[in-house]
């Protein structure tokens, strides 16, 4: 069964617009936790706008599933990431200026970069994941760079599913099977939601785990945090 880990940004953005501590981030991870979710993902950014670099700190002794921590790998982050020691660190080539992620690696024109961060990680124990594209080159690179796993980044299937087209699904189960041939972990993530969950989980062999936030937390607006993170696993089976 693919693992569901939740993405709780949403809920620091929504702490964040009031100056007090309401939601508390803490709270909430562990409350996804005990309704059935396989893992917790945060995404720091440098200007803090959302989960600021201390939720991750404060996170760590209370996440007893998956601690999955993303972001762009800026010596502040490295730093983070190494005293923390999350179960796993994504790698997201996040723009200062980006609202949310818009793009995976080039993995082959930065495979350098790539290799010396994830050595330096592996070797702390962090198992890493690199937010790509849907394109077999950047699986090659990918696997070049010594990482663990890759995340396929899902916008683009999101958005072409939701006016119908089923066969925007291709190029990722195309990345996924080039993936299992290689020997590289699979995950995704990037405005998957309930209405689209089963038919990319049903397409892709190999999906170790879904990072879902945005589309999870909206859910929940109407229809209640616990009962939406027993839908996503229903659809995951």
């Amino acid at each position: 069964m693919t693992k569901l880990s939740v993405n709780i940004n949403k809920i620091a953005t929504l702490r964040n617009s009031r100056g007090g501590d309401l939601p508390n981030v803490v709270q909430f991870a562990k409350d996804v936790q005990r309704f059935g979710a396989e893992g917790v993902t945060i995404h720091p950014r440098p200007d803090e706008r959302h989960i600021r670099y201390q939720d991750a700190y404060d996170l760590k002794p209370e996440v007893y599933t998956e601690y999955n921590i993303e972001g762009n790998p800026i010596p502040k982050f490295i730093e983070m990431v190494l005293a923390i020691k999350p179960t796993q660190v994504t790698l997201v080539p996040d723009s200062i200026s980006a609202i949310t992620s818009n793009a995976g690696w080039d993995t082959i024109k930065h495979k350098d970069f790539l290799v010396e961060v994830i050595q330096e990680f592996k070797m702390n124990g962090i198992r890493t994941s690199i937010f790509v594209d849907p394109d077999v080159k950047q699986i090659e690179g990918a696997k070049e760079t010594g990482a663990d796993r890759i995340e396929l980044y899902t916008e683009a299937f999101a958005h072409q599913y939701s006016l119908g087209n089923r066969d925007a699904i291709k190029p990722y189960a195309a990345c996924a099977e080039l993936s299992n041939t290689l020997g590289l972990g699979i995950n995704a993530g990037h405005d998957l939601s309930l209405d689209n969950m089963k038919f990319f989980k049903e397409n892709i062999p190999g999906l170790l785990e879904v990072s879902i936030g945005h589309a999870l937390i909206s859910e929940s607006l109407y229809l209640g945090v616990e009962n939406v993170i027993q839908m996503y696993l229903q659809r995951l089976k």
